[in-house]
């Protein structure tokens, strides 16, 4: 169970908590400093880091031909980096990697919803999120690498537990003047729906 007071502090804001709390306990560690290694889809031992910078030696050691993944979230090591003397023991930190982690999770989300068409009812969410789990767990959707690929951008409707389920989590370019009913997330003007329009990709 994640600390509220860390996912305030540290997770993706367009996220919310409980979906933030259902991301790791879907993919995540609860030691900061867990490493899985896997390689031609078989699990590496390694040994068990105690501080920081063993950790990040141990990914440095393996991240040549293996599939790497660290910490809360269990984030692959090394997306974006030309080089392993790159990394840097913030990976396992616990606020930073939670804040790599729900970030990226986000963008997934993002795109997995835009495939769907960015549908609002509770069903297609947990349908949607599934499947953003899944591409986190495998790194492709739709036979895309989803580290690498484009943020898809605008926000998903999320449903969380307590019900509170049309709240949009703010992103950094929406325009807060134009909520009128923030309750009825179909009304909103500027919202096309184009999947009916030459297919869905």
């Amino acid at each position: 169970m994640l600390d509220a007071a860390l996912i305030k502090e540290c997770a993706d804001p367009s996220l919310k908590p409980a979906i933030v709390e259902q991301f790791v306990r879907a993919v995540g560690s609860e030691d900061p400093l867990a490493i899985t290694v896997k390689s031609g889809g078989r699990l590496i031992l390694v040994p068990k880091p105690k501080k920081p910078e063993e950790a990040i030696e141990i990914v440095r050691e393996n991240i040549g031909g293996s599939i790497v993944r660290v910490g809360l979230t269990q984030i692959p090591a090394g997306i974006g980096l030309k080089d392993a003397s790159e990394l840097k023991a913030d990976l396992v930190d616990p606020c930073a990697n939670l804040r790599m982690g729900t970030t990226m999770f986000a963008k997934i989300l993002r795109i997995v919803a835009k495939w769907y068409g960015n549908p609002t009812s509770e069903e297609v969410f947990l349908q949607l999120f599934d499947d953003a789990v899944h591409a986190w767990q495998t790194g492709k959707f739709e036979g895309e690498s989803v580290f690498q690929a484009e943020d898809a951008g605008g926000a998903v409707v999320q449903k969380s537990e307590d019900g509170d389920d049309a709240e949009e989590a703010p992103e950094a370019d929406a325009t807060p003047q134009v909520k009128e009913e923030p309750s009825k997330p179909d009304d909103a003007g500027i919202r096309i729906d184009l999947t009916r329009i030459g297919g869905q990709k």
